[in-house]
């Protein structure tokens, strides 16, 4: 029986190897149908994700922010860095492949070990902590395993002008994020608790700088990699941190009086 066990296992792991890039393909439509059922919750509802300034105790048990956030994060750096050292990475012959699942890494090891050590956010529910603990994971499985076994690209992809633009706009959106995620942390001095308004970078022009940039690196990440998976990704970052940025935006208005008219939530000069 034990041998049995074994071998229809086997026989699964070999079904599922050969048939790993069509599941990652329908990995990549569900989550483009999340993405879209969260546009539709958030129209209809009009309410925002329950974390951070807008957490509640029904929807769990709050947790720490600083650990939430490495502990969620970490699913999608370790992934994708398993995908590279610890599995036959057939594609990583190319440079560009190498560059473009580094983006992955990159953005989620500053995430992982630095973000959530700075961060001074509110606990996180149990309930939104485990939904994003899910997607890092999820996400870093599709993102990890597709450019390093089936993302083909031209030997001298990694300078095209798509590929450069992508980058330049990955590189870009994350420094913004960066900043913007560095003002809001140094609103508040130890002890605080209040909210002020942030002022400098992005935050001159818009509510969101954050999701902004976060949005702009992902963006970019999709017209380099130029293929389904990335594309999904960013339709989804955009459609889970774009209205949370008009809530904040909201927010800031209704609490204060002396707040910037001329600031836009999400886009500058337009939305």
């Amino acid at each position: 029986m034990a041998g049995e066990s074994v071998q229809t296992e086997s026989s699964l792991l070999v079904s599922f190897l050969q048939n790993e890039e069509k599941i990652i393909t329908y990995m990549a439509y569900a989550m483009l149908f999340g993405a879209c059922m969260m546009v539709l919750n958030t129209v209809s509802r009009g309410e925002a994700a329950p974390y951070g300034r807008y957490a509640s105790t029904k929807f769990g048990m709050l947790i720490n922010a600083n650990f939430a956030w490495f502990v969620q994060e970490l699913p999608a750096f370790a992934v994708p860095v398993w995908c590279v050292f610890y599995t036959d990475a057939v594609q990583l012959s190319n440079f560009a492949n190498y560059v473009l699942v580094g983006m992955m890494i990159f953005h989620y090891f500053q995430r992982t070990f630095i973000f959530s050590l700075l961060h001074r956010g509110k606990p996180t529910p149990l309930a939104p902590f485990i939904a994003a603990v899910f997607f890092c994971l999820y996400n870093g499985y599709m993102q990890g395993r597709y450019l390093t076994h089936f993302a083909v690209y031209e030997t001298n992809y990694h300078i095209s002008p798509r590929f450069l633009l992508g980058c330049s706009m990955f590189l870009g959106g994350m420094a913004i994020n960066i900043q913007s995620d560095r003002i809001l942390t140094n609103l508040r001095k130890p002890g605080e608790t209040g909210y002020k308004i942030p002022r400098g970078g992005m935050f001159d022009y818009i509510s969101g700088a954050n999701f902004f940039g976060e949005s702009l690196e992902w963006t970019g990440y999709a017209v380099a990699c130029w293929n389904l998976p990335a594309f999904v990704f960013a339709i989804f970052t955009v459609s889970n941190i774009g209205p949370r940025a008009f809530h904040h935006h909201k927010f800031y208005q209704e609490k204060f009086e002396d707040y910037p008219p001329e600031r836009k939530a999400f886009i500058p000069f337009l939305l």
